[in-house]
């Protein structure tokens, strides 16, 4: 990997990583859990679009583990990377058939991917099936936090391409 690209996605790490901070300080808008804004998918999204598989998931592992660390939360941690690489890898699968202009469906289905990897965590951990009554709430309240972070990413890619910055 080129210096200038490592340099890259180190920044963007560093960026999804800042989110994250910035949504912890932020009060639960529902009391469910794992109901969450996921302000750092508005960076993975755009990753996902702009390089390659390998690329994105470590910046995303690197963000789930230093947001680990840094929030004080390593219980989280299991619930956080299954569901991270659930999303992951149905969005580089759906990147393949969505065109640029539809990142936002990319983010959507993601967001439900995650949601549906932080169940299968849970029910690992805790060792039953009931926490599955929690999906179908996780996947409405995550299909609605995709299209906002997915249009924020849409927008970003439209406009750093228009300024001729796109740091890909």
């Amino acid at each position: 990997m080129k210096m200038k690209r490592m340099v890259t996605l180190a920044m963007l790490t560093g960026v999804s990583l800042i989110l994250f901070i910035i949504e912890l300080r932020i009060p639960n808008l529902l009391p469910i859990p794992g109901v969450k804004l996921g302000l750092a998918n508005i960076v993975t999204v755009y990753a996902v679009f702009r390089y390659r598989p390998q690329e994105t998931a470590l910046m995303v592992t690197a963000r789930i583990l230093l947001g680990a660390m840094f929030s004080g939360n390593l219980s989280a941690l299991i619930y956080s990377a299954c569901g991270a690489f659930c999303c992951l890898v149905g969005m580089l699968l759906l990147r393949k058939i969505l065109p640029e202009k539809q990142i936002w469906l990319c983010s959507v289905i993601g967001a439900m991917f995650h949601n549906f990897g932080q169940i299968c965590a849970a029910v690992c951990v805790m060792g039953s099936l009931s926490v599955a009554a929690y999906l179908p709430i996780l996947l409405v309240t995550g299909s609605i936090a995709g299209v906002l972070t997915g249009l924020t990413a849409q927008l970003l890619l439209q406009k750093l391409r228009k300024s001729g910055a796109d740091i890909a």
